[in-house]
This record gives C-alpha cells, structure tokens and sequence, in this order.
C-alpha cells in the first residue's frame, strides 16, 4: 500500500488526479476502523491531515466556509455561536480524542448514514466545496452529496475542500440516541433549525434511511403553519398539535431498517419523539430570545 502526503492543496488535487484508486484520509477515525478490520484494503492512501488549507475556516456576514480538515473540537470551541446545530452533534462524536482527530470533511467523504454531521449540515442548508485539478471548484448542496450507503456525489479525481454553512439565524437542536450515553453509533438523530427572519424551518435525518436526508414535507408543513397563524409574531408556546403532526411527517420521511441497533418501528417512533421534542426545544429558545432582546 502506498502513502500518499501532499503538503499543499494543489499537490493533494494532483495526486488525486494521478491516484484515483487512494483512499484520502483526513483524521483515520473511520477509516483506520476498516483498515484494521480488513473491510478496506486500498491501493494508497492519500493523507491529508498535513494540508493546511483544509484546517482554515472564515467568515463572511452570514456564511461560515468550514475547512474539510477542521476537527469537531475546533467546532465545539470556535464555532458554537454561529453554528450551534453542528456544534451540539460533534459534543456528540466519540471519545474526546476522537473530536480531536475526527473532521466533518471526513464525515462527508465517508457518507455514513449515521454520520453525526449530517443532519445538522442538512437542517442549515449546508453546501459542500469540492475541487479537482482539471476542472476547478464546484458546489453541491449537501442534500444532493449522499448517493447510497457510504456512497457520495465525488467524482473520481474530486476532494472535498470545505463545508459552506450559513450562519445561524434562530435556534438549532440535534438530538441523537444509542445504544448508550457516550462513544456510540446513532440508532437514529435529528436536528431542527428555525429562520424566523425568512419564516423557514430546516430538518436533518440521521441513520433512518440509505442516506441522510431532509423531512421536506414536515419543514413545509410546520413552517406554513407558523406563519399562517401569525405564530412567528406571538409570545406563547408551540401548540401540541403542530408538534405532533410535525413529528409523524419527520417519521413518514424515514426510510429506516431492521440492524443490531434497533428495528425499523423503533427508529420511526424515536424520530417521532426527537422531532417533537426539538421543535418545542427550538421554539421555546426562540421565545427566549425574544424577550431578552
């Protein structure tokens, strides 16, 4: 097997161009995993974890370009303001030396339809950067990225260079349950994100379906009711009915199987009361916020 160790951005695109069949790693946190387990045997690896420009991230007025290489401590630490949705998944990740290792590029590239990233990256709407030697940069929203099981929109000679990710415009929640409370593979997950200014909810799936993937119908549902009833103006609760019927739509969206970690019914009933929960969570930050304006 052969190592693979640009030390620029350019040469990492020009060794994927020369190197279609190396495997890019970025923190090994899921691809050692398979290494060491001989489900993956590469011919390369290609290591970018010496790129420096994969581990930048900047900010405009109301984007955030998160660099591939970026760990999930550094969300944690640098980022919880302006994106409190993907912040509140990576406290979620592994061990603590896994969030110093592991990178939501990685999580990307590894298109896992557990992966914690994911439904908070699709809830805010998230667009994922990715460049080639030949043919330069394009963008590909992230609900377009994931292709099947472990399987993304890349092209064979395609890095992932950055996560484009607007900055939060009202409350964000995830939510995620295993097996156990810590250092555990999602049975299923959910994030919410509200945009008051454009009247708009945002959903996220995890670990439900093939892919991860978006509740179009539950957003459309919750957020035309919201602004049919002038509910975005008002200072009272979120009405149990809007929740309830918000969830079994989040639930009917799911595509979810029978495995090791639960059943196909358990993870539609547990989308259904994570997505209650959230929205009411959300909601009532939003409320919060409000009055303390």
């Amino acid at each position: 097997m052969d190592f693979l160790q640009p030390r620029t951005w350019a040469q990492a695109l020009a060794l994927r161009a020369e190197r279609p069949d190396a495997l890019p790693i970025a923190g090994g946190t899921d691809v050692m995993v398979e290494l060491n387990f001989d489900r993956r045997r590469p011919a390369a690896l290609l290591d970018l974890g010496r790129v420096p420009e994969l581990r930048e991230w900047s900010q405009d007025d109301n984007r955030v370009r998160l660099g591939a290489g970026v760990t999930y401590a550094r969300v944690i630490e640098e980022l919880s303001g302006q994106l409190p949705g993907l912040a509140m998944a990576a406290r979620t990740v592994g061990s603590p030396q896994i969030r110093m290792r592991g990178t939501v590029g990685g999580n990307l590239g590894a298109a896992s339809p557990a992966g914690d990233s994911h439904p908070p990256l699709l809830a805010a709407d998230a667009v994922v950067e990715v460049a080639s030697a030949e043919r330069g940069t394009r963008e590909i929203p992230a609900a377009d990225f994931y292709t099947g099981v472990k399987r993304n929109a890349l092209a064979a000679d395609e890095l992932i260079a950055a996560v484009l990710i607007p900055t939060a415009a009202g409350p964000q929640q995830f939510c995620k349950i295993g097996t156990r409370n810590a250092m555990v593979i999602a049975v299923t997950a959910f994030a919410v994100a509200l945009d008051p200014g454009r009247r708009s909810v945002g959903t996220g799936i995890g670990s439900a379906a093939p892919t991860p993937r978006r509740a179009t119908a539950a957003e459309d549902f919750l957020a035309g009711e919201l602004t049919g009833a002038g509910l975005w103006e008002s200072r009272g609760p979120l009405p149990e009915t809007l929740t309830r019927e918000f969830a079994d739509r989040v639930a009917a969206a799911a595509d979810p199987i029978d495995d090791v970690r639960g059943s196909a019914a358990y993870r539609r009933h547990a989308l259904s009361v994570m997505a209650r929960r959230a929205a009411t969570w959300a909601w009532d930050q939003y409320q919060h916020d409000r009055k303390a304006a």
